[in-house]
């Protein structure tokens, strides 16, 4: 009587193999291949190895070591990038600080002052500002405030004009009525506007005002 194996048969269809392990190349049932002792699977009575681990779509995830052909050839030599991870502290320019941090710095008379262009321009980094011409056809900026009474426009103007001392540069400050103000910026100097009318107003305008704006009234 002849000796069977105690193991049961191998039915494994090939398009079924294919399906669960698209990538893996049939070794010993169809001899393609040798088995190596690197990377080997063993399924019933077959061992599958695979024959590319980067064509393996489905197969495991994760990084792996380098293979010894791979350090041999100091692939890692010519891979791009800083050696170093020292992080570095990067100081923004000026042109990215917002108006109301840079500082007034002295203007020389010789100094042509801001085109009415470039005037536009930087009108946008600031709120509640507008051009207009003085007697002698220079720009100037402007800016109202409605408070609540008289005693909150002293406040104001005495608001105002603690910044303006803190920066050296002073605007034109007056008492339109009890209940409002108006500030009036520009350089005597050059006879128009200068980065520090600009620099000064938007330092105005971190000034808190909400307490001394009118209250709203309350709808019954």
């Amino acid at each position: 009587m002849a000796a069977t194996s105690s193991s049961p048969p191998c039915n494994i269809s090939v398009s079924s193999l294919l399906l669960r392990q698209p990538s893996c190349t049939i070794l010993k049932v169809f001899g393609l291949l040798p088995p190596t002792s690197r990377n080997t699977r063993k399924l019933g009575r077959l061992t599958v190895t695979r024959s590319n681990l980067a064509q393996d779509f489905l197969g495991d995830f994760g990084a792996r070591d380098p293979y010894p052909e791979e350090i041999a050839s100091q692939f890692g030599d010519k891979v791009l990038g800083c050696q170093s991870t020292e992080h570095k502290i990067l100081i923004p320019n000026a042109s990215v600080l917002s108006l109301s941090q840079l500082q007034c710095s002295p203007v020389s008379p010789s100094q042509p002052p801001l085109s009415a262009d470039d005037a536009r321009t930087l009108l946008h980094k600031v709120l509640g500002w507008s051009i207009v011409e003085d007697e002698a056809g220079g720009l100037k900026i402007r800016c109202m405030w409605k408070v609540r009474d008289s005693e909150c426009g002293v406040e104001l103007i005495n608001r105002i004009q603690k910044v303006a001392e803190a920066s050296g540069h002073y605007p034109s400050l007056h008492v339109e009525s009890p209940t409002q103000v108006r500030a009036e910026l520009s350089t005597t100097s050059i006879g128009g506007l200068s980065m520090n009318d600009f620099i000064m107003a938007a330092k105005i305008d971190d000034i808190k005002t909400s307490d001394l704006s009118p209250r709203k009234r309350a709808w019954a």
